[in-house]
């Protein structure tokens, strides 16, 4: 596919800014009283709800629900004083790596009046350390939510439970269809023809940034080949991994609760750096791998037996430390560089223009390229009907507009059955 090979996406300079509506969905968990099959006497049932937004799934900071000792069949639930319309739910795991750990399998259930019953057309049950684990369902009124939990290598717990009357991501629609706003159905069917028609191995190609979160259970990796004379301290590099990781869960937010998507959120792990010259990196942990003088296409190289983009089958044989070391995408920051590049591989954009915009909302020329990442074209010489000023429209937008978004998701409606949805 022309698109993922490495080509200048040149950007102007001046942006239009399309605003967005806000959108904030109740959530009405902390309103009802929880309850559980069993609860540690050390640990609270009242962590269920208490709106506590956990760090991590081994939190030790906050109430924590657990069953430990017990295993097999557990359940946390909700109740609620009057009937409540629910079509959607957030669950946090506790995993202490020890005694507790996430189920087997898990399902949500409603109290239909005389009984238990599954929620209808669940979009899917993840199961997921250190996120929320999203799931949308066909609307129910009820006055019980439960949890229903297998214990799998150790007792069960969580952390939080979140329940909604509507998708909290505002993705639209009726959750597990596809349904977008009536004015972009037209533009919308136009650009996926143009994808069509542009791209022959559309259907055949193994390795968009979808191919890759997928292998990865909802988890990207990265190795950032540094492309520069400039040094880097240890903050900066922590910095590095925030703005990356902010600008991807960005377009995974636009997913989450969508027609199937079974992801919350999708966390990124920089798991290498390559460099010219090892002194250039001002760090001596070991907290990720460092490639040194390893050139490609005259530019730092992360170790290739590690790189989906070379073994495709995603198994890594010849990669030092294992599969866990595996990166999936490589961003790229070249000095001197203007406008961006990206496809399967990565991204490129100029080292000066992101280490000037760490703490910036959208680092819009990379948000631009990790579209193409995920499929998405560019519009250099056509426009959609009825649109004007978009991210991928180059230099028409900073941001990640609506018809962006639903480019992004009727990418997932035509790939989804691949991995099973």
């Amino acid at each position: 596919m022309k698109r993922l090979a490495l080509l200048p996406l040149l950007l102007v300079s001046a942006f239009l800014i399309p605003v967005r509506a806000a959108y904030a969905e109740t959530n009405l968990a902390t309103s009802a009283t929880p309850s559980a099959s069993y609860t540690s006497p050390w640990e609270s049932v009242a962590a269920l709800n208490d709106g506590i937004d956990p760090p991590r799934s081994n939190d030790t900071a906050n109430r924590r629900w657990g069953t430990w000792p017990n295993t097999g069949a557990q359940w946390a639930e909700l109740t609620w004083g009057g009937a409540q319309t629910l079509r959607a739910a957030e669950i946090y795991f506790f995993d202490d790596g020890g005694g507790v750990r996430v189920p087997a399998s898990w399902k949500l259930q409603y109290w239909n009046g005389s009984a238990y019953a599954d929620v209808p057309n669940a979009s899917g049950y993840p199961v997921r350390v250190d996120a929320y684990n999203k799931v949308t369902f066909g609307q129910v009124s009820t006055t019980r939510l439960r949890v229903a939990l297998q214990s799998g290598q150790g007792s069960v717990g969580l952390l939080e439970v979140k329940a909604y009357a509507n998708d909290p991501s505002g993705g639209g629609g009726t959750p597990g269809t596809w349904n977008p706003p009536a004015n972009l159905v037209t533009p919308l069917n136009e650009v996926w023809q143009h994808v069509e028609s542009t791209y022959p191995n559309l259907y055949g190609f193994r390795n968009y940034g979808w191919d890759q979160v997928m292998a990865n259970r909802g988890s990207i990796n990265y190795c950032v080949r540094w492309d520069s004379t400039a040094t880097v301290t240890a903050a900066q590099r922590d910095q590095i991994h925030a703005a990356l990781a902010r600008q991807f869960e960005k377009w995974m937010d636009v997913m989450a609760g969508h027609n199937g998507w079974p992801y919350g959120t999708v966390p990124v792990k920089v798991v290498g750096w390559a460099v010219r010259d090892r002194a250039q990196l001002q760090w001596s942990d070991t907290s990720v791998d460092i490639y040194v003088n390893d050139i490609r296409e005259n530019a730092p190289q992360c170790a290739e037996p590690c790189g989906r983009f070379f073994n495709q089958s995603g198994t890594y044989p010849n990669c030092p430390g294992g599969a866990s070391h595996h990166y999936d995408m490589s961003l790229w920051l070249t000095a001197g560089f203007g406008g961006g590049a990206g496809g399967d591989w990565g991204q490129r954009i100029g080292s000066e223009y992101f280490m000037g915009n760490l703490d910036a909302d959208n680092i819009h020329i990379l948000l631009h390229e990790m579209g193409h990442s995920f499929g998405l074209d560019d519009f250099y010489d056509w426009t959609p009907t009825g649109q004007c000023c978009f991210l991928m429209k180059a230099g028409s937008a900073t941001s990640i507009t609506d018809f962006d978004a639903w480019m992004l998701r009727d990418w997932w409606r035509h790939l989804k059955s691949r991995y099973g949805y």
